[in-house]
């Protein structure tokens, strides 16, 4: 028995070094290219509109096959799946790593996010099927959430360390051991799961994806062409009529890949909007900061990813004491905290100008942004996937990273869209840089402040009924008990 109590523990936890391991690499991967967007922007001679599809193309591709993705793991075989995931991911960075130009490397960067999608999904699944619900699954969510922006943050120093140091696709090039140390260790720590009976949702895949596709295209493709341009509104159109086509089939399809059930919790709709939201704010800090550090400042690759220490460090310590305070407080006011205390962080950062400096201007602002998102994605995390069924976990949590991912992407194309409107004419370079920067970062406020209200109308009030309800129950059982106790201690003194 001794033996067996200490294995289990042993595995339990190779089990989420092995999934976060994953998780880290597809989130380092998503937030390495950044410091090295200069570079490459030279180096494949992109316009803006280009730059940014390299970006867009990953996060695009892996919202839009999330969900497909998800219910591939639920199948195949959620660990087949992973495996596979991890597979593709590797060889795609191997080809960003090769690519000779520009096209080459935003399709590698496309089917990067096809091996993301897969194993995104598949990976926190497996970690809700391996850890029971109670305090087990909340650390491990904890950790899981933390990761996530542990992973966003530590991607821009190591992705500047390695652009300065060696070349802007050593990062990319870095993927491919650690891809196959998962893919040997994976069959030996991971259960394999039972395969769910059904079949693939491919309209749903296809609506969704180039729905989704057709209105990012749109939104970025305003800030060269105008609103008012025919590919514009044409692309915006076409998505629209996609994404109808996508919910009506989900509503008819027998194994849909988005159930619409889900959306009937209150909690788990506005944590999927506020994650979105939360996103669309944060990629665009992480895309439009890093240039300013590096064209208004000056810095080179690696003084621009270490610029970003301040929040990195605080980040990571927020993020270990998540569990402790989560145990404490409960998810809704680390949520409710962490939103706003971003908001204040983002709104301070948006005032910079070519005149700034980094400490009072860059580095403050990152120290707030790094407790905020620190105290912010375990709880959207855990809201993402509150109440779900079993049947439901593989949607549920495809659901969290589809939002995670589309937030993204439909964020940077709308600060993109929001740095172009500023007008430049007769200013010097680094004045051109900062009001752009000013302008997206601004807007990027606007989407933290959406999120939240989101937050406070939907989830906050949720998770402090269901915190209340179980106190009341864990009352209610102690109750029970002790009038149990109290009537066995009566008769215990009357036999006496």
């Amino acid at each position: 028995m001794p033996r067996t109590s200490a294995a289990a523990p042993a595995k339990t936890g190779a089990i989420l070094a092995i999934i976060l391991a994953s998780y880290f690499m597809i989130l380092l991967d998503n937030s390495i290219i950044f410091t090295g967007l200069p570079s490459i922007q030279s180096a494949m001679d992109l316009s803006a509109t280009g730059l940014a599809w390299v970006q867009d193309a990953y996060t695009l591709v892996f919202g839009g096959l999330l969900l497909l993705g998800a219910r591939a793991g639920d199948l195949l075989g959620r660990r087949r799946v992973f495996l596979a995931g991890l597979a593709i991911f590797a060889t795609a960075s191997l080809l960003i790593g090769l690519a000779p130009d520009g096209g080459w490397l935003i399709g590698a960067r496309a089917l990067q996010g096809v091996g993301a999608a897969i194993v995104a999904p598949s990976s926190l699944s497996l970690l809700t099927a391996s850890f029971p619900p109670g305090r087990e699954r909340t650390r491990a969510v904890a950790w899981y959430g933390a990761t996530a922006g542990i992973g966003a943050s530590l991607g821009l120093v190591l992705g500047g360390a390695l652009a300065h140091w060696i070349s802007w696709c050593a990062g990319f090039f870095l993927n491919v051991p650690i891809g196959i140390a998962m893919i040997v260790l994976a069959p030996r720590y991971l259960p394999e799961s039972l395969r769910a009976v059904g079949r693939f949702d491919v309209v749903g895949a296809i609506t969704a994806t180039l729905g989704m596709g057709a209105v990012v295209f749109g939104i970025i493709s305003s800030a060269d062409a105008g609103w008012g341009s025919p590919a514009t509104i044409a692309a915006i159109a076409a998505g629209a009529v996609l994404l109808t086509l996508f919910v009506l089939n989900e509503r008819r399809a027998t194994h849909p890949i988005m159930p619409l059930r889900l959306f009937t919790s209150g909690e788990r709709t506005g944590a999927y909007t506020a994650r979105m939201l939360y996103m669309g704010a944060m990629i665009g800090f992480f895309y439009f900061t890093t240039q300013f550090l590096q064209e208004v400042l000056g810095y080179n690759p690696l003084q621009a990813g270490m610029a970003f220490f301040p929040m990195t460090v605080v980040n990571f310590a927020v993020a270990m004491a998540i569990p402790r305070l989560t145990a404490r407080f409960g998810n809704a006011a680390l949520l409710a905290i962490g939103v706003a205390v971003t908001l204040a962080g983002m709104v301070w950062l948006s005032r910079i100008d070519a005149g700034s400096l980094y400490l009072t201007a860059v580095a403050l602002p990152m120290v707030l942004l790094g407790i905020g998102q620190g105290l912010a994605f375990a709880p959207l995390t855990s809201a993402g996937i509150a109440g779900a069924t079993a049947r439901d976990a593989g949607a549920a949590s495809g659901l969290v990273n589809t939002a995670h991912q589309l937030g993204s992407s439909l964020g940077l194309g709308i600060l993109v869209t929001a740095a172009g409107a500023t007008a430049t004419g007769g200013s010097t370079t680094q004045v051109a840089v900062a009001g752009h920067v000013g302008n997206a970062l601004t807007a990027g406020s606007v989407l933290l402040a959406l999120c939240l209200a989101v937050s406070l109308a939907l989830i906050v009030p949720a998770e402090t009924a269901a915190r209340r309800a179980g106190k009341e129950s864990a009352k209610t059982v102690q109750t029970k008990d002790d009038a149990a106790l109290g009537k066995s201690g009566s008769v215990g003194v009357g036999g006496q």
